[in-house]
């Protein structure tokens, strides 16, 4: 049985409240889709009797998650919109090793926010890796969050297992250095070497939580192809809780299709998607 406008409509209403997306008529489809797998899982009939449970005190507390690992769209790749990294590596880095290395004992803090499966931390691992040994001198020392909502990816990232196929963008001298083979070579697996996993730590974070329950400032904040799915209102209070938790100076990048246009935000415009704290 289909979704019938009254629960699709209750849905759309609960999803927008819990993560901030809004799903539009275009995506009933797709959402009745993606909920098949938990009406399997649960061994649920009908779309009627999963919403039934999900508004549930039982529900609430034991499908919530993961309705929301089924409703968020997780795509990425290693070095996906290259520039920022180019960017990263010879304009931010520089400046902010030069304000916080040398030894002082104060780590430079990057936030991968929507990291999902990991692809995005474990570039920049790789680029801070690089910087590290070129201006070994700047004696920079780094820490790397990366948060998402869905526990399913994080899981994913955390293992830093991944398809011959996905690591395609990795440059080969940085493959060579940074990626390990599984010792079965039928099996087409890599994993991100120990030195890199180390320099990462994962937590959940939902955007819509007014301070993401964190208490650290970070120098850095990625925040790539996340927004486009919230609508204006959404974004805009989104980039505030950002500030608040981004140094002045700091950097903030988005996706290459997202913009602050019209925003009234502390950030100002450095290079295309970059933005920094005033």
């Amino acid at each position: 049985m289909a979704l019938t406008d009254q629960d699709f409509k209750k849905l759309c209403a609960f999803i927008y409240e819990q993560v901030g997306i809004k799903m539009s008529d275009v995506k009933r489809t797709m959402l009745e889709g993606r909920l098949q797998k938990r009406l399997r899982v649960l061994g649920l009939a009908d779309h009627r009797a999963y919403c039934e449970f999900l508004f549930s005190a039982a529900g609430q507390e034991q499908e919530l998650v993961h309705m929301i690992d089924v409703v968020t769209t997780n795509k990425t790749d290693f070095f996906r919109e290259p520039a920022h990294f180019t960017f990263l590596a010879r304009e931010v880095l520089p400046q902010l090793a030069a304000q916080y290395g040398r030894g002082n004992g104060r780590k430079i803090r990057i936030w991968s926010a929507g990291c999902s499966t990991g692809e995005e931390p474990y570039t920049l691992a790789m680029v801070l890796r690089e910087f590290q040994e070129e201006r070994a001198q700047e004696r920079a020392d780094f820490d790397i969050f990366a948060s998402d909502i869905s526990t399913r990816v994080l899981e994913h990232a955390r293992r830093a297992v991944y398809s011959e196929e996905r690591i395609g963008p990795v440059p080969p001298l940085l493959r060579k250095k940074y990626l390990l083979r599984s010792r079965d070579p039928k099996s087409g697996l890599v994993r991100m070497s120990p030195e890199l996993r180390a320099m990462l730590r994962f937590g959940r974070i939902n955007f819509m939580d007014e301070d993401f329950g964190l208490q650290e400032r970070f120098q850095v904040v990625f925040c790539r192809n996340v927004i486009i799915y919230f609508d204006k209102p959404t974004q805009e209070r989104l980039m505030h809780k950002f500030c608040r938790h981004l140094d002045r100076g700091g950097y903030l990048f988005l996706g290459h299709s997202e913009s602050l246009h019209g925003f009234d935000v502390p950030l100002t415009q450095v290079a295309p998607t970059v933005y920094r704290r005033q």
